[in-house]
């Protein structure tokens, strides 16, 4: 973890740090003023590189960086806090971003549990509508960019009613044939993070991981309990409790949509937030399509498969080798 900038330091003689307001395994966000337009707040979302990066990585990641802060502030979306800069300070790379005032979806979220009561759902698919919305618009870019935390503390409410989107952190630009170096080693928030997004190269990442964190997301503030992370999910498939088990006035269309979102299969999914949204808003109906088994890890097999099953193959292998041996006497 880096050491916080203290408040009142200026950085790039420009943005006077007033308070760090959030903080993640490879950097912080901090609350700024613009010392060239008067009154103006802004968010610095901060990433510190690994210092034991070899130079030539981190050079292809600082690039990347510098590459991925361009495409984010060309971007222009009410659902978006608006990037407007980007700078480096020897290994720590800064995006500055509009400061969104208001409440995360977390704390709502938390403030309906602590009164023994749930959000409701018409104010819930409000949200979905606008979150659809912001990651349709990301997706479309050329390349598409995919956001890859989404969860409820990323998703504040303005004293407006417009919801945002916030923390580029974990942004990826699917720039098609490019070797891609992650930005921040990190992979999301565990419990809205799919299965696809925990390898070791993020090749495999793309539009449907946004679209499995967005109905985990949904999981999460409809029934004020987190969703069973996907590795767990993984070895024990039928653990995931229902939404309509905990909170029975969720709508079967909704409770459908979500489970839907939370395939672990990518190919299980909606194949775009449009699709998806068209069945949560009724406009679509769910696709018949055959269930997948989620793809294990041979090594993974071999540990999950029980030893007399093992047994049992290597007696076969052996009687079929022991058979064409004495056929061919």
């Amino acid at each position: 973890m880096p050491t916080p900038i203290q408040p009142g330091e200026v950085l790039r003689e420009r943005y006077r740090v007033r308070e760090r307001i959030g903080q993640g395994g490879m950097g912080n966000i901090y609350l700024a003023d613009d010392l060239r337009l008067a009154g103006r707040k802004c968010a610095l979302k901060e990433v510190e590189h690994d210092r034991n990066l070899p130079e030539k990585v981190f050079l292809e990641a600082r690039e990347q960086f510098l590459r991925e802060a361009t495409v984010l502030a060309r971007l222009d979306h009410p659902n978006l806090p608006k990037v407007s800069d980007f700078f480096s300070i020897e290994t720590r790379d800064y995006l500055v971003m509009d400061y969104v005032a208001g409440k995360d979806l977390r704390a709502m979220m938390l403030d309906a549990k602590a009164r023994n009561t749930f959000l409701e759902e018409s104010r819930v698919l409000d949200w979905a509508a606008q979150l659809a919305d912001a990651l349709t618009y990301l997706h479309r870019q050329n390349p598409p960019i995919v956001h890859r935390d989404i969860k409820p503390s990323n998703l504040k409410l303005t004293p407006e009613g417009l919801l945002k989107l916030v923390d580029f952190g974990l942004v990826k630009v699917l720039a098609p044939d490019e070797e891609t170096i992650t930005i921040i080693q990190g992979q999301g928030t565990v419990l809205y993070t799919p299965l696809e997004q925990y390898g070791g190269s993020e090749s495999h990442t793309d539009v449907r991981s946004d679209i499995y964190a967005f109905g985990a997301t949904l999981y999460h503030l409809l029934t004020n309990q987190p969703p069973l992370d996907a590795r767990q999910r993984f070895l024990h498939p039928e653990a995931l409790i229902p939404p309509r088990k905990i909170n029975p006035s969720i709508s079967l269309r909704t409770e459908k949509a979500i489970l839907w979102a939370m395939e672990l299969h990518p190919d299980q999914r909606p194949e775009s937030v449009e699709v998806f949204r068209q069945y949560l808003f009724g406009t679509k109906e769910l696709p018949q399509r055959p269930m997948l088994r989620p793809r294990r890890n041979a090594t993974l097999d071999m540990l999950l498969t029980p030893p007399e099953s093992i047994l049992f193959g290597l007696s076969t292998v052996l009687l079929l080798i022991s058979l064409i041996a004495t056929l061919s006497r």
